[in-house]
């Protein structure tokens, strides 16, 4: 008999797949999903490339030298140096140090600091991390209520970081120092959506509204757009860092899932929370079994499944302690063709990767059904 005290000794993510679109901090992303037993398909959904000369990064700067902000926040130097350049070709540059003379400026490391000194400005302060978060972290804790702020962007919007700020009252200007575009590897993103409407993904993850967008135009382009979305209504978990990143999904109708701060980490236990809280629990021939994207836990031991197992336990999870005849079970398989002895060959392997065979009963000349739990007959015999 199952132990519903036993502790499993995967990652809360284990046997999920988790799609990434982030282009930039997707590698610390991905290792904090990885970290939670996720596999992570990244697919970046965006390129970034500097702006030479740029109506929007122009009408900031004015904006910026009409309007003094409280705080300027640096955040790359290359960034931050393209952008002092600009403003000289325009005529604007001394106006503009003049301004960053008079405010809060922080500087996201090192590298940043060097740039604001090579331009004969001063940090007031920059983090020893050179972490964004820990930027966030002060300047909510000095309260940002009724502040103006400028962010110097680099490529996509922070997670979280404008909407944070905005939340507590600040006013956010943005510096976008860089434009987004498609990336030039389109392969990656394909793959993605193809996972996605095949419902190969239990999740896809979003840091920022261009990804979001120039995901949704992929799929538009492809001709996949209804089945995206309709993959994202139910399958697939879309989970965005915050509201302002959620826009373009939720312009479409989906809804989206989201934490509560506006960070990678708590992104990351959002989907620790919301995936295994998703997947299907069943009591089978005394064993406790949950059926999870790529893998089941069997008395919470985890089991790889191969896609064609998967298919058939999905198919006979449907109507637990139900036969489900091989006819069924057949259109289940991805690809199978006519011969019902596909059935037999993958009924076979799925059996083998549970480890436990009796949890699969067959009925002759009928086809298969899960060894529901005596007890648990009553509560789906209406499934």
């Amino acid at each position: 008999m199952y132990d519903e005290q036993q502790q499993p000794e995967h990652g809360p993510l284990a046997g999920f797949t988790v799609g990434v679109t982030a282009a930039r901090r997707a590698d610390e992303l991905g290792a904090l999903l990885q970290r939670r037993g996720a596999v992570v398909l990244h697919a970046p959904a965006l390129r970034i490339v500097p702006l030479a000369d740029d109506s929007e990064l122009l009408a900031a700067t004015k904006e910026i030298i009409q309007r003094t902000p409280d705080v300027v926040v640096a955040t790359t130097a290359i960034g931050f140096r393209g952008w002092i350049e600009a403003a000289d070709g325009w005529g604007l540059g001394e106006d503009l140090l003049e301004r960053l003379r008079g405010v809060e400026l922080l500087a996201r490391g090192p590298k940043v600091k060097g740039a604001v000194r090579a331009a004969g400005l001063t940090e007031e302060w920059s983090p020893s991390s050179e972490s964004m978060a820990e930027v966030l972290d002060r300047l909510l804790e000095e309260g940002v209520e009724g502040r103006r702020i400028a962010i110097q962007l680099h490529g996509e919007p922070l997670p979280g970081f404008v909407e944070s700020l905005r939340a507590g009252g600040a006013e956010v200007l943005g510096v976008p120092v860089y434009r987004w575009l498609p990336p030039e590897d389109i392969g990656p993103v394909d793959r993605l959506l193809d996972a996605a409407v095949s419902r190969g993904l239990d999740a896809v993850t979003f840091t920022s509204a261009p990804a979001a967008a120039s995901l949704l135009s992929r799929a538009e382009e492809r001709g996949l757009l209804p089945e995206l979305l309709a993959a994202l209504a139910h399958d697939v978990v879309p989970a965005c860092v915050g509201p302002v990143t959620a826009l373009p999904l939720q312009a479409l109708g989906v809804d989206t899932v989201q934490p509560e701060r506006f960070r990678l980490g708590p992104l990351v236990q959002l989907l620790c929370q919301e995936l295994p809280g998703r997947a299907r629990s069943l009591p089978i021939a005394g064993h406790r079994v949950e059926i999870r994207g790529h893998a089941v836990l069997v008395d919470g031991a985890l089991r790889p499944v191969p896609p064609a197992g998967m298919s058939l336990l999905r198919a006979l999870s449907r109507r637990p302690g139900w036969v489900v005849a091989r006819a069924e079970l057949l259109r289940a398989l991805p690809g199978a063709g006519r011969d019902e002895h596909a059935v037999e060959t993958a009924m076979a392997r799925l059996r083998a990767a549970l480890g436990a065979p009796k949890l699969i009963q067959t009925v002759v000349k009928r086809g298969y059904r899960l060894a529901l739990d005596p007890a648990a007959d009553a509560k789906y015999a209406d499934a």
